[in-house]
């Protein structure tokens, strides 16, 4: 499984990347918005988007891509290592990741 991180923080990249380690995820982060960003996307199988530290016009394009694409999309405001633990958790257990206060959802 491989899932796309938008946003969040430089500091904890290397975190994040062991986080999703200990799930047996393939991760594919970017802070900013980078070129091409849009086609990047399109190999992953979700993306993960911390709408704190991500500019609007990256928010953008990354959600025009995963509509272009049919890619599920989940958006939260925090982007600690905890929110993404417990998307992680959920999207390799078919669930899906909701907020904070209600992390997982059974599937349709």
């Amino acid at each position: 499984m491989c899932i796309a991180v938008v946003g969040g923080m430089t500091r904890l990249k290397a975190h994040y990347h062991q986080e999703a380690g200990k799930f047996g995820i393939d991760l594919k982060l970017f802070n900013t918005l980078s070129p091409g960003m849009g086609a990047k996307l399109k190999n992953v199988d979700a993306v993960v988007l911390f709408t704190n530290k991500v500019s609007h016009t990256a928010r953008r394009e990354v959600v025009q891509a995963v509509r272009r694409h049919d890619i599920p999309l989940y958006q939260f405001h925090s982007c600690g290592l905890c929110t993404l633990r417990d998307c992680l958790n959920c999207l390799k257990n078919g669930e899906t990741p909701r907020s904070s206060s209600l992390p997982c959802h059974k599937g349709q």
